[in-house]
């Protein structure tokens, strides 16, 4: 890991190593620390008690977060005829088909998330190893390919994020940007958990979230007691 800056090191000291802090007070210390001139996104990372190896312990889902990102989503989506147009009417960035997946096999990559309708899978399979590597491939597992493409549409702009344990046994997801502030940013992460619990694997034995920590781009990771989830989905 490179050298820290004084920023980091002076944010850092005002954290307990050895403390686990709830939800509220862990916002407030990372929004109290949050130096940086941009608007900082504030993350989560969450370990759990799964082994993602077999495949009854994988922990993928999606959330619609109440405030959002933060973030400009751009959403492409592959489709024809009628629902060619009610993706732009549910305001799509990008909406074609042989065009668009041309233009993409040229180094294009001007969106965030891709949506497809079931029949043009077979034509996007046939890029599906470049946007594969760079989470872009749509997939029916998280809902981007359905023919329900203006509901889709909506949500992701909205919104909505995918997430997916790593080999590690850790989930990240983005919660908001530092500027929401800690009541909108505490309700984005109650949706977020009350996912995660309800996706607990039944193949997962002993403790399901063994650690949390919170932090913003540019600052230290504060740890929180898992057992302050279920106080604040109650």
């Amino acid at each position: 890991m490179g050298k820290r800056g004084k920023k980091y090191a002076t944010a850092r000291e005002k954290i307990d190593p050895k403390k686990g802090y709830d939800f509220s007070e862990a916002l407030r210390l990372a929004l109290d620390m949050s130096y940086a001139k941009l608007d900082e996104s504030v993350d989560i990372a969450v370990r759990l008690g799964v082994d993602p190896r077999h495949a009854d312990q994988m922990v993928r889902g999606t959330v619609v977060l109440p405030n959002g990102t933060g973030k400009d989503v751009k959403v492409l989506v592959f489709a024809k005829g009628e629902k060619e147009k009610e993706a732009e009417e549910a305001g799509a960035d990008f909406v074609g088909s042989d065009d668009l997946i041309e233009k993409i096999k040229g180094g294009w990559f001007g969106f965030d998330k891709a949506v497809a309708t079931p029949d043009m899978m077979g034509a996007v399979g046939r890029i599906g190893k470049i946007l594969g590597p760079r989470g872009l491939m749509p997939n029916a597992k998280i809902g981007t390919v359905t023919f329900d493409v203006a509901r889709t549409v909506r949500e992701l702009k909205a919104g909505k994020i995918d997430f997916r344990v790593e080999r590690a046994g850790i989930v990240h997801a983005p919660m908001g940007k530092v500027s929401f502030g800690v009541d909108r940013l505490l309700e984005n992460l109650a949706s977020f958990f009350e996912t995660i619990v309800r996706l607990k694997p039944g193949g997962s034995k002993g403790t399901y979230l063994k650690s949390i920590a919170i932090s913003t781009t540019m600052g230290p990771g504060i740890k929180i007691d898992p057992v302050y989830v279920k106080a604040m989905l109650r």
